[in-house]
């Protein structure tokens, strides 16, 4: 898809790789509602991005993304700023480190945010995008979401979910005019990096951060974007950021056991065994 004077909804946009998107959205000639749970620091990155491409460009609209409600919102204030949505990029997500003990509730969180958040958003614009002929939805998964995540159940399990659903979107609506790109990176410079994994559940935050950074660079979230952009433009599906994700992911495929078992070495590294 060509983005130029198309209209886009980034969520998860007060920062990282969401308002790296927005940015790359806006000098490539789109417009862009940008989300975010945080208000204040949503405010703040909406007033550089207008800087871009000037302030009726960029919209922001606080609200949590994973809210079928709050979504309608973002939708209706692209429609009456800018026009039709044409892509949706679901990119914001959560993480920690929780293992088996982790609750109910943080499991709620992370199933509602990294994959029903996607689901919410699909259920609202794909049959539009069917009907006109024409739409784009960007899932911001995690190389975990392939792979694994050493120190996160909850992160692992639901950022496979993610992937599955991109994946069944696009069989069930790629020939229809509607493209699904699929976001699958390792360690990129963010706060849930940098903070997101460690402030709580104590050594398994301290592992998953670990597991992450030390598996390969940490990219800044502007050239992940690029990436992001080049994969919408073929219209390719999965976008890996870290080209050594290719060969892990052939690694597991061809030999589920051996995988498991390099992993479990790499874990038991990890925590000092």
């Amino acid at each position: 898809m060509d983005i130029t004077d198309k209209h886009a909804i980034v969520t998860g946009a007060a920062g990282g790789i969401g308002a790296a998107l927005a940015q790359r959205l806006l000098e490539a000639g789109a417009t862009v509602v940008v989300s975010d749970l945080d208000a204040e620091r949503l405010t703040a990155t909406a007033e550089q991005l207008a800087a871009v491409a000037g302030p009726d460009a960029v919209v922001a609209v606080a609200g949590d993304a994973s809210l079928e409600a709050d979504i309608a919102r973002m939708i209706e204030a692209a429609e009456s700023a800018h026009g039709p949505v044409d892509l949706f990029f679901a990119n914001a997500g959560v993480g920690d480190g929780s293992g088996l003990a982790a609750s109910d509730e943080q499991w709620r969180v992370a199933l509602d945010v990294n994959v029903l958040a996607h689901v919410r958003a699909a259920r609202l614009l794909v049959p539009g995008w069917v009907e006109r002929g024409s739409g784009y939805f960007v899932s911001t998964a995690s190389a975990a979401g392939l792979l694994t995540q050493i120190g996160s159940a909850t992160y692992s399990v639901s950022k496979h979910g993610a992937v599955g659903f991109a994946e069944w979107l696009a069989v069930t609506y790629g020939d229809q005019g509607v493209g699904v790109s699929c976001l699958c990176p390792m360690g990129v410079d963010t706060d849930m990096l940098r903070t997101g994994m460690t402030s709580q559940d104590g050594d398994g935050g301290r592992v998953a951060a670990a597991a992450v950074t030390g598996a390969g660079d940490v990219l800044d979230p502007l050239t992940v974007a690029d990436d992001v952009l080049g994969a919408i433009a073929e219209e390719a599906f999965l976008v890996l950021p870290h080209a050594d994700v290719r060969e892990f992911l052939r690694r597991k495929v061809d030999d589920h056991g051996r995988w498991i078992r390099g992993m479990q070495r790499y874990g038991r590294q990890l925590s000092g065994e």
